[in-house]
């Protein structure tokens, strides 16, 4: 056994010396970057073997401290004389904590000198602008930590951004340095607060490396932000903190408890933010957290049942989206109080509840019932919407698409996973949130890119195949990667043209213009079928269109209520629905239309039937059913869509600037349904009957068109791509016409239908007159 712990010691060593030669080597032309990182390797390595080999642990000590005299220290020696002393100090610290076999003691001062590293790295860049060095600031600018990197947080760029453009005399150095601090002090605030919930969850005291390394870490951090917290709250209150952290660092080097001492940080902490967030940055944070909170009742609802945790991949997915809020709500934090104290206090208590229930299912313990977990997130939520501003509500466009990317990162896991069926649900949570949130401005502003990234999201078309076929077919994670690329590439740069805040004259706007789009279709179509009909016949008939129109106005208005509460489980299948109610509008509107251009054959036809099959509803009966049916699948189909993209603006500019778009958007509809109507009325039946007839050709054309685009989107159609064709995008946003051979076949097939009925329509009526002459001719004979 003695044998096989030397042989293991001498390879370690043998690895650890070949390391510090390289590392030796990378010192003398070593960036800061890479010599900082020597250093923490170092030192690293110093502490887990300083309980097995003290030869080893000596070597790793001494190449980190040759390392920062000869190369660090000498450029903190220059321009940070007491921080060079600290950080000198620290080593002399963890020297004697080598000599007594401490490795507490060297485990809190190690965390601690490697924060001052990070602490000088700040002032020296300072220095360097100051200087006009830009080589050296963005040089000693990489010596930093980022927040901690999960698929809900990209690591900030800001402050490499700022230096970029500082370079090119597009900032002054002191703008450059405001984005340098916000960068930095956000990040090491963000640290500390883990350090310190880690510090609190440790709930095996035994682990006292561990625990001390989190206290180290948490009194550097501190370190680096005390001359912001000095300037917010003054030198007493920093002076008492200071004290309170030197307290907890004597705790847990002595094994004392630290529980107190760390609550009474916390608090001292309560609402400071060294780097207050932008406005932009406030509504980001805050779509972030309403979307992952009501993500984790998601994940978790599918992860349990019975009382059972029957998927924990759901489980920890649920884990992970509560620890992105949990984030999200700490940026918040101090802002929200401010708003509310007493609905910030009760959001932080039913966090920990939360936290607490995931901690426990995930841990195999208690499993709290997806009920009980749903009622504290509704209650997390009520209060945080009682609480936030209005305009944290309306959402970003930016917090979106990085929710988005988050969605599609898990539906990749879930395929290295060889779960399907996961990697579907997640693709269709991110389409949710793209069609409740971007695509309502999307489809202003960029068209032709909406019908790329849906295709891209579906079934795509061409070689390309969208994420939903390949998921359909168990792609291989390659091929899946390959159209992902394809779809990030698409979303980031629309993502670019999107994130300018959009004015309110652009709000207005954009929905009026959604609202009278639609409305001006729907208007077409009911002046289309009422105009065939002959005087007689549109007091008859015209009722049950407009009974049926009126239904669909108030089903668009429950479905705006409805959406308002499940936007997002509607999104999640909106291209189905739009298929499924655009499939209804077609039959019944072809079969409306068959009867217009045929109303003798018709009648013969239901009277036969009547008599043959004696039902309870006459012919004439199921004649003013499908009238209302056509009146609601007519403006329904509409409705929905229109409901879908107005939901998404509110989410990103308010209800009052929407509702003024709308109703804009309404009168302009309502104006131009009045003066088509009225023309109809001065119109001869069979003028208008061939105007009609023109305007029902065109209208089936478009409605089958992007019929056959949404079921070749959402996979219930071939897609056949013609060859060399491009068409204008704006050919299929108004004319629903792509390229493909499918619809424009089937957009052909349309027009011969409708062209083909009038003509044999007009063929039927005008045999009818002759064999009506021919007969008047016999009699008078």
């Amino acid at each position: 056994m003695n044998s096989l712990k030397n042989i293991i010691v001498g390879i370690l060593l043998i690895s650890i010396f070949v390391g510090g030669q390289v590392t030796n080597a990378q010192a003398g032309n070593g960036s800061p970057t890479s010599v900082a990182e020597n250093i923490r390797s170092a030192l690293f390595n110093t502490q887990m073997s300083l309980s097995a080999d003290n030869e080893l642990a000596w070597h790793e000590f001494s190449s980190a401290k040759n390392l920062y005299l000869s190369v660090l220290g000498v450029e903190f020696k220059a321009l940070l004389s007491d921080l060079d002393e600290r950080i000198i100090q620290y080593f002399v610290r963890m020297e004697t904590a080598l000599e007594n076999d401490d490795p507490v003691e060297f485990s809190l001062v190690r965390a601690k000198a490697w924060t001052a590293i990070l602490e000088g790295s700040i002032q020296v860049v300072e220095q360097a602008i100051e200087n006009e060095d830009l080589h050296k600031a963005q040089t000693w600018y990489q010596v930093r930590e980022y927040r901690t990197a999960t698929r809900f947080s990209r690591l900030r760029t800001d402050g490499t951004l700022a230096l970029q453009e500082w370079g090119e005399e597009k900032l002054s150095a002191d703008e450059a340095m405001e984005y340098l601090y916000a960068d930095l002090f956000d990040t090491y605030q963000a640290r500390l607060n883990e350090s310190l919930r880690s510090i609190q969850s440790v709930s095996d005291r035994s682990y006292k490396m561990q625990l001390a390394e989190q206290v180290g870490l948490a009194s550097g951090y501190f370190s680096i932000l005390a001359p912001v917290y000095e300037a917010q709250r003054g030198s007493d209150a920093l002076v008492s903190l200071k004290t309170q952290f030197d307290q907890l660092e004597s705790a847990v080097t002595s094994n004392a408890p630290v529980d107190s001492i760390v609550e009474e940080i916390v608090l001292s902490l309560d609402n400071f933010k060294a780097a207050p967030l932008s406005p932009f940055e406030q509504s980001r944070r805050a779509g972030q957290l309403l979307r992952y909170v009501n993500l984790v009742a998601v994940e978790y609802g599918r992860g349990v049942s019975n009382g059972q945790v029957t998927k924990q991949f759901e489980i920890q997915e649920a884990v992970t989206f509560f620890e992105a809020a949990q984030s999200a709500f700490d940026d918040l934090k101090d802002l929200l109080v401010e708003e509310s104290p007493e609905n910030t206090v009760l959001v932080e208590r039913d966090f920990d509840i939360l936290g607490n229930m995931l901690a426990k299912t995930n841990a195999n313990g208690t499993v709290a019932s997806s009920e009980d977990l749903r009622r504290v997130i509704i209650q997390i939520e009520e209060n945080l919407k009682a609480t936030m501003p209005e305009d944290w509500q309306k959402g970003s466009t930016s917090g979106d698409f990085e929710v988005i990317e988050s969605m599609l990162t898990q539906m990749e896991t879930a395929i290295r996973a060889d779960d399907y069926e996961m990697a579907e649900s997640s693709r269709l949570e991110a389409y949710a949130i793209l069609e409740s949130g971007p695509e309502a401005r999307l489809s202003i502003l960029a068209p032709e890119s909406k019908v790329v990234i849906e295709d891209l999201f579906w079934n795509g078309q061409g070689e390309e195949k969208g994420l939903a076929y390949l998921i359909e077919h168990r792609a291989p994670l390659s091929e899946i990667r390959k159209t992902r690329l394809s779809l990030r590439n698409e979303l980031k740069s629309v993502e670019e043209l999107l994130s300018v805040e959009s004015a309110p004259a652009a709000v207005i706007g954009n929905a009026g213009v959604i609202v009278f789009r639609e409305g001006l279709e729907a208007v077409v179509i009911l002046a289309s079928l009422m105009g065939s009909m002959k005087a007689a016949e549109k007091r008859k008939y015209r009722q049950p269109m407009w009974v049926g129109t009126g239904l669909a106005l108030v089903a668009t208005a429950l479905t705006w209520v409805l959406a308002r509460t499940v936007l997002t489980s509607l999104a999640r299948y909106g291209e189905k629905l739009e298929a499924v109610v655009s499939l209804i509008a077609i039959a019944i509107l072809l079969l409306i239309t068959n009867w217009f251009f045929h109303k003798t054959y018709w009648t013969n036809w239901i009277a036969s039937f009547q008599s043959k099959k004696k039902r309870l509803f006459s012919g004439e009966a199921g004649l003013v059913l499908g009238l209302v049916s056509l009146g609601f699948t007519s403006v329904y189909r509409e409705g929905f869509e229109t409901v879908l993209f107005l939901q998404a603006l509110v989410l990103e500019s308010g209800t009052g600037l929407v509702l003024s778009g709308v109703s804009i958007g309404l009168l302009a509809t309502i104006l131009v349904g009045v003066i088509t109507f009225k023309l109809q009325t001065r119109l001869p039946y069979m003028k208008m009957l061939v105007i009609t007839g023109i305007l029902i050709g065109a209208v089936l054309l478009i409605i089958v068109g992007k019929t056959v685009h949404v079921l070749q989107v959402v996979g219930w159609m071939p897609t056949s791509l013609i060859g060399g064709a491009t068409f204008p995008f704006w050919l299929g946003t108004w004319f629903g016409t792509y390229p493909t051979w499918q619809g424009v076949i089937l957009q052909v097939a349309a027009a011969i239908f409708v062209i083909g009925s009038y003509y044999l329509a007009e063929g039927m009526r005008k045999g009818r007159k002759k064999t009506s002459r021919s007969k008047k001719m016999v009699e008078a004979r």
